[in-house]
């Protein structure tokens, strides 16, 4: 299919060619950052605008406010109009998600941003809310502890429920940076079959590297050879941003979030429920039970049982994880509990036959898409696809601990799939006590701006300190931890002005 070709619904899409409505966006978009650099006196052709790519890395909350902040700063300065694309992993995709909902946001951000900032000081979303939506997760073919995350952690921190989906959004977003948000796929991860990196834009959501992609409103429903075969829901905008922070999904920590998240109170609200529902005077358990009414009895199953108990006869009846498409036999969230199911949804890979695509990603009927941040916690390769052509990346990177290390690793595994990137070089020194600017070049590679959060430029000789404080498994930030936080971020952008500009000035002349 070429690139001017649509994309058509329900049929899986091979190729490397950008989605023909991304095409039309960006061609648009450039428009704008045609306008922005003239401000500056940049001055270059339509067909010769750099194409500049704003990169959010996960970081929890401590990510979600950080971004939004140097967003803002970025449009006081004039800057934000410069770039093209905005992709985000794990706690940068809470922020963007939040942006998206909000018509042509660039135009008004700082509306927008007070609007996100007191929301997040509210009181959130309530426990009848809350399992009301995890009942219509429960119905969908693929139920998985995403969903559980979604609705019992995700909401905690961005007190909102998130109904709208990608596609309601393709419309109402003409005037901003074309969004992309990052997962990876689980299997590749652990076995290395395949390149694990996914993307998910408005339009299309895929294999970033090997050129694989369905129509977004189609990614979860299930195909065969390249056909769709029978549909289910898209996602929703929470149920994304839980995919994409799913922090604990390759690790052995479950069950001890499940507890964390207050049994009690989970116990307080089914059982508050059940008595509303039933006025009192029947037990749900002793009704005729209906479908709706299993996620319910499913959960309370779990609060009343004995964990290690429950595992462990969980495991014994339970197939083998590493199988195609769950069985309805059981218990889903047991079960889900059990094997550590995250993610998953149907392969729309599954029974096709293409040469081009790695054999492992053809085969099982489903798939698991997690944190991309359990990679690398910065969603270069989305921005690294040759088709977008991407001139100068700014990464803001919000990681914990070793604040280099998302570039690093990137620089490593471009060199090994042969993907032009510059050499990473940085002072072993700088590790704990990283400056707030730094460049990376390269011949034939783009331009790389790599920008530590914590720094010794904002953060005087205490960057540490700063991490610590703001782990991303706080809880949810208080008015005064959001500002904090967000002056910070702010001062990487506001002390950095100049630099920047001088980069885009640098690349624009390049081109």
């Amino acid at each position: 299919m070429s690139a001017s070709e649509s994309q058509e619904s329900g049929k899986v899409r091979i190729g490397h060619s950008l989605n023909a409505n991304e095409e039309e966006f960006v061609a648009r978009r450039k428009n704008t950052v045609l306008q922005g650099l003239q401000k500056f006196n940049i001055c270059c052709s339509q067909d010769k605008v750099p194409n500049i790519a704003l990169l959010g890395s996960g970081g929890g909350q401590r990510a979600m406010v950080a971004l939004l902040e140097s967003l803002v700063q970025l449009d006081k300065a004039g800057l934000l109009d410069c770039i093209l694309y905005l992709s985000g992993v794990s706690g940068s995709t809470w922020c963007m998600a939040s942006l998206y909902q909000e018509p042509d946001w660039s135009t008004k951000l700082e509306t927008v941003k007070d609007k996100i900032v007191e929301r997040l000081g509210g009181p959130g979303v309530s426990w009848t809310e809350k399992l009301n939506k995890l009942k219509k997760y429960y119905m969908k073919d693929s139920f998985s502890l995403t969903d559980l995350w979604a609705v019992l952690f995700v909401t905690s921190y961005v007190k909102e429920m998130g109904e709208q989906t990608l596609t309601d959004q393709r419309d109402q977003n003409n005037k901003d940076p074309y969004p992309i948000y990052a997962v990876i796929d689980k299997q590749c991860k652990r076995r290395e079959e395949a390149d694990p990196w996914l993307e998910v834009s408005p339009h299309e959501a895929g294999y970033s590297l090997h050129g694989a992609f369905v129509e977004t409103s189609d990614f979860g429903s299930q195909f065969d050879n390249g056909l769709k075969k029978k549909e289910q829901p898209e996602m929703d905008m929470l149920y994304l941003q839980a995919m994409c922070s799913s922090a604990l999904a390759d690790g052995e920590a479950t069950w001890k979030w499940i507890k964390a998240i207050s049994v009690p109170e989970i116990k307080s609200a089914l059982e508050k429920m059940e008595k509303d529902q039933t006025g009192g005077n029947t037990s749900r358990s002793a009704q005729q039970p209906g479908v709706e009414d299993e996620c319910f009895q499913d959960l309370m199953s779990i609060v009343n049982a004995d964990p290690s108990a429950l595992l462990q006869a969980t495991k014994a009846s339970l197939p083998d994880p590493s199988g195609g498409q769950t069985s309805d036999k059981g218990k889903k969230t047991v079960r889900c509990i059990a094997q550590r199911i995250w993610g998953r949804n149907y392969n729309f890979l599954h029974n096709m036959t293409d040469e081009s695509v790695p054999a492992a990603l053809l085969k099982k009927e489903t798939r698991d898409f997690i944190d991309a941040g359990l990679l690398i916690n910065s969603p270069y390769f989305s921005v690294l696809r040759k088709e977008r052509d991407i001139d100068l990346i700014i990464a803001l990177d919000f990681s914990d601990g070793d604040p280099f290390t998302t570039v690093r690793e990137t620089a490593k595994t471009c060199k090994k799939l042969n993907i032009p990137f510059p050499e990473v070089d940085i002072p072993s020194n700088e590790g704990k006590k990283p400056k707030d600017f730094y460049v990376f070049k390269g011949p034939n590679a783009p331009t790389v701006i790599h920008i530590p959060l914590f720094n010794v430029v904002n953060c005087q000789d205490k960057p540490g300190d700063w991490r610590k404080k703001y782990g991303i498994l706080k809880g949810p930030y208080t008015a005064e931890m959001i500002t904090e936080v967000m002056e910070v971020a702010g001062k990487n952008i506001s002390n950095n002005i100049e630099k920047l500009l001088e980069q885009i000035r640098a690349v624009a002349a390049a081109k």
